[in-house]
């Protein structure tokens, strides 16, 4: 099963389902602010991956932070920081049987669903 989480109206996103259905790769959206999240996804992006890679620290909710609270962001806290500002998630995060992908580029999605085209 694959799952692709974001917010419906961010550009990157829009662009890894379009790729996704240009593949014809059946999929599931789930909108991280409509759709919600649960802690225990979020801790299992982050040990899939790495939180810093999770964190998206270029976006207006993280640069809206105070530099107080920036500064004590850790692997310890930074769960539920995300769960109470979804934006933050670097997007999108896709979830291919498992396999957690954050971001889009096009070669590394190819990889993943075609490997014997690489």
């Amino acid at each position: 099963m694959t799952t692709i989480y974001g917010i419906k109206n961010c550009d990157t996103v829009k662009k890894a389902r379009k790729w996704l259905d240009r593949n014809n790769i059946d999929h599931q959206f789930h909108d991280v602010r409509s759709d919600g999240l649960s802690l225990q996804l979020i801790e299992h992006w982050i040990s899939a991956t790495n939180w810093e890679i999770i964190l998206n620290r270029r976006g207006t909710t993280w640069r809206g932070l105070s530099t107080k609270v920036q500064e004590q962001i850790s692997a310890d806290n930074v769960a539920q920081l995300l769960l109470d500002n979804p934006a933050m998630i670097k997007r999108p995060v896709l979830d291919q049987d498992g396999a957690i992908i954050v971001g889009f580029k096009p070669d590394i999605y190819q990889a993943l669903f075609n490997p014997d085209l690489n």
